[in-house]
């Protein structure tokens, strides 16, 4: 099936926006801008589409209701003062231009507890189901007013990820100041060309991503492609694409070749349970597989074996979220860990029968480090 017509049959789009797309060249919220976005997401909701936003750009409103220069401030009161402020700013912005097409805009904030734990998110999947089925608009942005870094998405990439994935989108947006992915940053190689398909991620495609692209966001390509890494698992295309391209969200949706397209080669979509166990909550520490481990889970779909494992970082517990990676550092999937890391520690390097005798425990000692059906492989 074409790209054309993949985009084109797209029900439920998440689109992105980030800072620097939302803002003008003197850093304050473009309301031009806000206005043409809703002019495009009301034809998507004429077309009987379903829309959610995730929205950047509070702490940069709240700078400029306060009259403070528009940088990210470095002390937390402060930032999350200007984000007080600036979501009820941005809110009202969004109101007054979805407004005149007659669309009801529904604010919602979150940090990673609400998607860490599982009532939390079947409430937010609810409500959020709710609002499309009112014919409202979601704009979601992270709570910066109470997020602290244990709590935080860090980047609204990854929060437009998990929350495609909650709803099950068809289609993720990313609305950026770029095109979408280079063989090289083109702002300095004139050779740089846009790679257009993307359907799985190498170890040079994220090596040679750089970092955030200005200083008024939190985000970068890394950020984009840990949300690709992470809606490729779900079966969910997205599209990188510069945010300012003439009535470019209608030309994604329509199937245009537009940006950077990520998209898996398997289209069948892992179980949600299993999505939200790997990839809702904060990653605790890794552990480093061989490559004889890396075919068992890529190829044959296995658990994660103590004889697989070659070393263990961090402090995690039984029930974390831990990394798989390879032994250059690739990230190869993410998933629960059966064991604390002093346990994994003792057993690594071991088949399964040598297992009794290493370790003393209570109760029967499990054979997985990370049992399938709590992991996801990328």
């Amino acid at each position: 099936m074409s790209r054309q017509n993949k985009n084109g049959k797209a029900q439920r789009i998440v689109i992105k926006i980030g800072t620097s797309t939302l803002t003008d060249n003197q850093g304050r919220v473009d309301a031009a801008y806000i206005e043409d976005l809703a002019r495009q997401v009301a034809m998507l909701r004429a077309q009987g589409k379903d829309v959610v936003i995730v929205t950047s750009g509070a702490i940069i409103a709240g700078l400029e209701a306060l009259n403070l220069p528009p940088r990210r401030p470095d002390d937390i009161p402060t930032l999350q003062a200007a984000a007080a402020i600036g979501q009820v700013e941005l809110t009202r912005h969004y109101a007054r231009e979805f407004e005149a097409h007659g669309l009801c805009v529904a604010q919602i904030l979150l940090t990673r507890n609400d998607i860490d734990r599982r009532e939390a998110y079947l409430h937010a999947r609810d409500t959020l189901h709710r609002l499309m089925e009112l014919g409202a608009v979601a704009v979601i942005n992270e709570n910066d007013t109470v997020a602290v870094d244990e709590i935080r998405f860090g980047d609204n990439d990854t929060l437009a990820a998990q929350v495609a994935i909650l709803i099950v989108a068809d289609l993720v947006i990313l609305l950026s100041d770029i095109e979408g992915l280079y063989t090289a940053d083109p702002r300095v190689d004139e050779d740089a060309r846009l790679i257009e398909h993307i359907a799985g991620l190498t170890e040079e495609l994220v090596a040679g991503a750089g970092a955030a692209g200005s200083g008024k966001g939190s985000g970068g390509m890394v950020t984009k492609l840990e949300a690709a890494r992470q809606l490729m698992a779900a079966g969910i295309p997205m599209v990188i694409c510069e945010g300012h391209r003439e009535n470019v969200i209608l030309d994604v949706v329509s199937g245009l070749a537009v940006g950077t397209l990520f998209e898996s080669e398997h289209n069948s979509q892992t179980h949600a349970r299993k999505l939200w166990k790997a990839l809702s909550g904060t990653v605790k520490g890794a552990v480093v597989i061989d490559d004889g481990a890396i075919f068992a889970l890529r190829e044959r779909g296995g658990s994660l074996l103590p004889v697989g494992v070659t070393a263990v970082s961090g402090s995690f517990m039984r029930g974390n979220i831990i990394d798989i990676r390879s032994a250059s550092g690739f990230l190869i999937g993410r998933g629960i860990s059966q064991h604390d890391a002093s346990v994994v520690e003792l057993i690594m390097g071991h088949s399964s029968d040598e297992l009794p005798s290493l370790v003393s425990l209570e109760e029967p000692m499990k054979d997985e480090v990370v049992h399938r059906d709590e992991m996801v492989v990328f």
